[in-house]
């Protein structure tokens, strides 16, 4: 089927929005925000930090990604979620992975080397 419109007034509520992910490297000193769009589970766009703009994925993905950064407020929205989205909720995110952790439990250890 062919995706919804998105209407103009409404450029900073993404209908068929997909997850918003941060890459944490080394804690915080290098961060990416990226910002994936679907529809019937095909990615159309993507916002990456690294890059700094949209970049479409579809030939629909590609009229979206232009119509979207050809809007300065959205854009610089964008621009500085690694600070006001990931880096904000850093503490907060970290905690949740670090006390999951677990060491390999006996019966998933194989020693590399076989005792004499």
């Amino acid at each position: 089927g062919t995706p919804p419109q998105l209407c103009p007034a409404h450029t900073d509520v993404f209908s068929f929005g997909g997850p918003h992910e941060c890459h944490f490297i080394n804690g915080t000193e290098k961060v990416r925000y990226v910002e994936r769009h679907f529809y019937n589970r095909e990615e159309l766009a993507r916002f990456d930090s690294d890059v700094g703009r949209y970049v479409g994925l579809s030939p629909y993905g590609e009229k979206q990604a232009q119509y979207w950064n050809s809007n300065p407020e959205l854009m610089e929205r964008q621009r500085t979620a690694v600070d006001w989205y990931c880096r904000h909720n850093y503490e907060g995110f970290i905690p949740f992975f670090v006390e999951r952790r677990f060491p390999p439990s006996p019966s998933q250890y194989t020693p590399v080397h076989p005792s004499p």
